[in-house]
């Protein structure tokens, strides 16, 4: 029986097309929570960005975050997990952008910057993902002796093949052709998966996964069920037990009654 639903942000929760939590989604989630589920989110984006769950949020429906692709995973204001990337492998990755001119993300436990900042990241982030604008900085200011938990360098993947090598502890999460989320080895979303049902002692055949980027494969196959949105990729929807309609065309709604967890 599902204890356990995890669910993605962008393009899964939160429609890219209007910025919002499907009605239909709401409505769903508010049933799952009426039986007794535990709700989580998984996401590539650090807490200090996630602002665009307010309407689960203000209702309570929200148990517990995977953030950071797993890098970062807290329950209310409990820290569960965390790990942080190897300096050595921060300074080599900002070594890279610095050389080539390319904007780079850094996330610490509690904030976010981004060196050498350009028009791809305020038309990403600002204008597409509506975060609001991220705070520039130097390297030496970013970084100044603290623990970077994610690096998000807008690299495409040829440079990332590049890169890789040089960075042996640290783990790619693609889920947009611009960038890619940086994390220490051993930290996705599975990953984040196995901290947050330990923490409350769910067994994974009793998790269900939901997500639409490449950096969501991992959980949907680990988890008893794994979710991949109508408009995910065709390697995401590969990896998962069940395909479901799109984020707008209440694709939530329609799995979580596919799966008899809510009533139809």
């Amino acid at each position: 029986m599902i204890k356990a639903l995890f669910f993605d942000i962008d393009g899964t929760l939160v429609s890219f097309e209007s910025h919002k939590i499907p009605a239909s989604t709401l409505e769903a989630l508010v049933a799952a929570k009426a039986k007794g589920m535990h709700i989580f989110i998984a996401t590539g984006r650090p807490a200090v960005i996630i602002n665009n769950l307010s309407a689960l949020q203000e209702r309570n429906l929200i148990d517990g975050y995977i953030t950071m692709n797993g890098a970062y995973c807290f329950v209310e204001d409990t820290v569960i997990y965390k790990s942080a990337i190897p300096a050595t492998e921060v300074e080599t990755m900002t070594a890279f952008c610095h050389e080539r001119n390319i904007p780079c993300i850094l996330v610490g436990e509690h904030d976010i910057c981004v060196n050498q900042p350009a028009e791809i990241v305020t038309e990403i982030f600002h204008r597409q993902l509506k975060v609001v604008p991220i705070e520039a900085k130097p390297y030496a200011e970013a970084l100044a002796g603290k623990a970077i938990y994610q690096m998000t360098p807008f690299i495409n993947a040829e440079e990332e093949k590049e890169v890789l090598p040089d960075v042996p502890n640290c783990e790619m999460g693609r889920w947009h052709p611009a960038f890619v989320d940086m994390t220490a080895t051993g930290n996705t979303k599975q990953k984040g998966i196995d901290q947050i049902i330990r923490h409350f002692g769910i067994h994974l055949e009793e998790t269900m996964a939901f997500g639409d980027g490449g950096n969501d494969i991992s959980m949907l196959q680990h988890a008893g069920i794994g979710v991949a949105m109508g408009n995910a990729k065709e390697d995401v929807k590969a990896a998962a037990d069940y395909v479901t309609t799109s984020v707008d065309e209440d694709g939530i709604a329609n799995a979580l009654k596919r799966f008899g967890i809510i009533d139809n």
